[in-house]
């Protein structure tokens, strides 16, 4: 059975451009009641105009589909929060949110200004989590939510010149850890995607035949399913040029020292054996860790828990 939207609202941030537009086209195109929300800025984050979130707007309508232009800045929790009740008053909820703006201000570490850290984790981090607060109470009283986060590579992996915006993303993989735990009695299910397209973010940084392959629609199909009825919750997806991946956060199975080698020698002699990814596996929250690790050091001194 086709996945289907009908009866939803959905709000997508940054949707003026690039991946936001693709994502609210296709809500859009399955029903969804859409928010198109950009606060229409250059990809520094600077300037701003509603023109960019009206144009897909209109694309929207022509099309047959619903949908609403907003200039909220995301990083302003007074304006978020005026977004949310509006399409609420307006279409009674917002079921689906999807927090996909961002700005970049590249530069190496020891040339960013602390200003551009701090912009960069405003909108990002900061404007993902005023996004998140601002549509969690209604989606909690009515017992459904969806939450797409969008995280990157850059943050998972590792990008030069882009500390600001790799520690913003991968902030994001921990809030959607927690968000999807506290949502699940309330049937709330919270996804992250890590996107890799030809949008005004990496156009200067491919050549032009990759470009022609890594569709912003090829991301959509991936935030789709994790809106959906039956999404999957907790889940990082890697997507891109038609490609789809599931991306775990795994801890070697380690090893249990004596508290007579409690020490930075006998780490470095042991490292092979502590850093052995072969039974290697992702954990599901932070107290199995600490579960795990007191569970060696009793099996180590006979301790029966």
């Amino acid at each position: 059975m086709a996945i289907r939207f009908d009866g939803r609202v959905a709000i997508v941030t940054g949707a003026g451009n690039g991946l936001g537009r693709a994502h609210a086209l296709g809500l859009a195109s399955r029903g969804a009641k859409v928010v198109v929300n950009d606060f229409g800025g250059a990809r520094d984050g600077t300037g701003g105009s509603l023109s960019p979130a009206e144009a897909v707007v209109e694309e929207i309508r022509k099309a047959g589909g619903t949908a609403m232009a907003d200039g909220a800045d995301v990083s302003n929790f007074e304006q978020v929060t005026a977004m949310v009740e509006r399409a609420t008053k307006e279409w009674g909820s917002v079921d689906l949110l999807c927090a996909n703006a961002g700005i970049l201000r590249d530069k190496s570490f020891g040339k960013m200004e602390a200003a551009d850290f701090q912009k960069v984790l405003d909108v990002h981090l900061v404007g993902t989590f005023y996004c998140c607060k601002a549509a969690w109470a209604g989606m909690r009283d009515r017992n459904y939510g969806r939450i797409v986060l969008t995280t990157s590579s850059s943050g998972l992996y590792g990008n030069f010149g882009q500390a600001n915006y790799g520690a913003a993303k991968s902030g994001m993989v921990g809030l959607m850890n927690v968000l999807a735990e506290e949502g699940r009695k309330n049937n709330i299910r919270v996804n992250i995607i890590s996107p890799t397209a030809a949008t005004r973010m990496t156009e200067e940084l491919l050549p032009p035949q990759a470009l022609q392959l890594m569709k912003p629609n090829a991301i959509t199909p991936a935030v789709e399913y994790m809106l959906s009825e039956d999404a999957p919750t907790r889940t990082i997806m890697g997507a891109g040029a038609g490609s789809f991946a599931v991306i775990k956060i795994v801890e070697s199975e380690g090893i249990n020292l004596p508290e007579s080698e409690w020490t930075p020698d006998a780490v470095a002699a042991h490292f092979a054996e502590i850093s052995d990814m072969s039974k290697a596996k992702a954990l599901t929250g932070a107290f199995e860790q600490t579960q795990k690790y007191v569970a060696q050091a009793a099996a180590r001194a006979g301790i029966k828990l």
